[in-house]
């Protein structure tokens, strides 16, 4: 009865670290939700892979000089139900994407359109 016990308690604290580590990854609390922007700019790289697709752009800012972008979406298979493959964007493609950026300020933002 005592072992059943132990082992019931260590598979559910191993489910809830398991579970703690899985939240934490696929949160959101390190963009900026209360605002969205929207950043034009040239594909220099789109990766379709496991387990986030990434876009890099590149797109000028105020001044007109060039600021390198990485857009972090959803994973092949979320984007693949969307209609997307692995040849939606390529190098050289002028794309307008919308997203929120990361609270820190740094040229990284998460995929919204």
């Amino acid at each position: 009865m005592i072992k059943r016990a132990v082992y019931v308690l260590g598979v559910t604290l191993a489910l809830l670290i398991a579970y703690g580590q899985v939240s934490a990854h696929h949160g959101s609390s390190n963009y900026d939700l209360s605002k969205s922007i929207s950043v034009k700019g040239t594909v220099t790289q789109f990766d379709f892979i496991n387990p986030h697709s990434a876009i890099r752009l590149e797109a000028k800012d105020d001044k007109g000089s060039a600021e390198q972008w990485l857009i972090e979406a959803d994973s092949p298979n979320n984007l693949a139900r969307a209609g997307w493959t692995r040849n939606s964007l390529k190098p050289g493609d002028l794309v307008t994407i919308a997203g929120n950026r990361l609270k820190d300020g740094s040229k990284v933002m998460r995929l919204q359109k």
